[in-house]
């Protein structure tokens, strides 16, 4: 799930319903309470921010404040908690910025200076693996002037750091509910946000109010959101088609999209809208895996996966092929992969897998998640798992998990070959190299490469106009692809399938594919 390119922002898909007796009358005024509900397939993992580097995010954002936010319409970070902030120095390593008077949380204790220090510092601190903790690398230390002012001093020129600072893993919390050393799993959140957590139930739903005390740039349409939690995405467009909601965010199927685009059940009175995805979908190799750590076995599957009949099998067009770890739509994209491997070819695979010595099917167990990223990922993998042993040269065992035991699993390296995907903390080239390496990486495995750590990133963060380093960032790829440690699938489209009443969807979706809640409404009935 970060920055400042000309991308068309990612959309995630957004839903509500109306609740049991409550009135949803206008567009913009009304004195009629509005009541929203929203269903996803996406459940959070935590409720910490300093612990949430996934989907997670879809609720933090709605619950906490950051310090600056993204606006619909913004690419650039704009004031939220904060009145103002900006760099005082030439060298982009001193972020200086002022908070908003009379700001509290939800406990009632202030929200000052003190607060915003102790909540960037509790994520280094605790510093969970596979977590935020990884996006502060070129944090130096949070220094504080009086009760509104903050200072963060950078080890290195960081141009993109007003644009993690924006991030819903840099929500602030309140210190006396938030232990600086342990994560907080009581099921509960103090916070300064738009809404306040009304109530929390793991696997069914959350609760959301708006919240009386919120100043920030949020201008709420609705009064209360219920976001519901589907486990698989049939039972979800069910209730769709049911007006137990009225719409669908996160986790449609392609079969899905497809029966909603061409109105198979004849019920015209839902709408569709698709917007460029930036999410991808990639493989990830342990490379202390006796198979999957050997360079030709990688290089092999790379030259026999098939992007095209992937995505036209399991995706029916609701994809597109992915040959670089950054998408399209972010400056710097490459099809470093296609450029390398070409089309699928068996014999090349052969003969890579053959000049290291290897001469018999190599078995490999694949993982992958049954409920993050939608029920299409059974048949991705399926599909997968067909292409790789239609070769001769594989034997493909295939195992799943549940989120939380899936993450659980990779971040303890405990997987050969797993599936992971990416959604942008913001919109730039940075945010599709940088959290898969070093020994943070998102994907549990340090992974160094320093010619991209200590040359390609340090100096793509001295240029505020990103559009100017897309050469540093095709270097990057190509050296991503020589070591086919990270090997991109397909890169996602995005849906809103909702009720024709339903208002704000196109309005909802921020930079970071994230679901301003606020921006929803039931429009007029006359």
């Amino acid at each position: 799930m970060f920055y400042r390119a000309s991308l068309q922002a990612a959309a995630a898909l957004a839903s509500l319903s109306l609740l049991a007796g409550c009135g949803l009358l206008s567009d913009s005024g009304s004195d009629v309470e509005q009541k929203l509900a929203v269903g996803t397939t996406s459940e959070p993992s935590t409720l910490d921010p300093a612990a949430a580097w996934d989907g997670s995010w879809e609720l933090i954002r709605n619950v906490f404040q950051t310090l600056v936010s993204f606006p619909t319409g913004s690419t650039s970070p704009e004031p939220d908690a904060a009145d103002h902030c900006k760099f005082t120095d030439t060298t982009s390593t001193a972020y200086r910025c002022t908070l908003r008077e009379g700001l509290k949380f939800s406990n009632g204790d202030k929200l000052d200076a003190e607060a915003v220090k102790y909540s960037i510092d509790r994520i280094r601190t605790i510093a969970v693996k596979g977590g935020p903790n990884g996006m502060l690398g070129s944090l130096d230390r949070v220094e504080t002037k009086g009760d509104y002012e903050v200072i963060f001093h950078l080890t290195k020129p960081d141009a993109t750091f007003p644009f993690i600072l924006a991030t819903p893993a840099m929500s602030l919390v309140a210190p006396s509910d938030y232990s600086a050393h342990k994560i907080r799993n009581d099921g509960k959140v103090t916070g300064s946000g738009p809404y306040l957590l009304d109530a929390y139930k793991p696997g069914d739903r959350s609760e959301l109010v708006k919240n009386p005390d919120y100043k920030g740039f949020a201008d709420r349409k609705n009064d209360a959101v219920t976001i519901r939690y589907f486990k698989e995405s049939g039972a979800m467009v069910a209730a769709l088609k049911k007006n137990e909601i009225d719409a669908t965010y996160r986790g449609l199927s392609a079969e899905e999209v497809v029966s909603l685009e061409d109105n198979e059940d004849k019920q015209s009175d839902l709408q569709l809208v698709e917007s460029v995805g930036a999410d991808i979908r990639f493989l990830v190799f342990n490379p202390k895996d006796p198979a999957a750590g050997k360079p030709a076995v990688r290089r092999a599957i790379a030259q026999l996966v098939d992007r095209d009949a992937l995505v036209a099998k399991v995706y029916r067009g609701t994809a597109e092929p992915l040959y670089s770890m950054v998408p399209k739509g972010i400056a710097g994209h490459t099809t470093s992969f296609f450029d390398t491997f070409g089309d699928p070819d068996r014999k090349k695979a052969r003969k890579i897998l053959t000049d290291a010595g290897i001469t018999e099917p190599v078995a490999m167990t694949f993982w992958f998640t049954t409920d993050r990223y939608g029920s299409s990922t059974a048949p991705e993998f399926a599909e997968i798992k067909r292409q790789l042993e239609a070769s001769g040269l594989f034997k493909i065992t295939l195992k799943s998990q549940p989120w939380k035991k899936f993450q659980e699993g990779f971040t303890k390296g405990e997987y050969p070959v797993f599936g992971r995907g990416w959604f942008p903390d913001f919109p730039d080239p940075d945010n599709f190299i940088a959290p898969f390496l070093g020994k943070d990486s998102v994907t549990g495995m340090p992974y160094t490469k320093d010619e991209i750590t200590k040359q390609v990133l340090p100096q793509t963060r001295k240029e505020s106009n990103r559009g100017a380093v897309s050469q540093q960032f095709e270097r990057a790829q190509k050296i991503l692809v020589d070591d086919v440690r990270l090997l991109p699938l397909w890169q996602g489209k995005l849906y809103v399938a909702a009720g024709e009443d339903i208002g704000g969807g196109e309005r909802a979706l921020d930079p970071q594919t994230v679901m301003q809640m606020w921006e929803l409404y039931r429009k007029a009935s006359w």
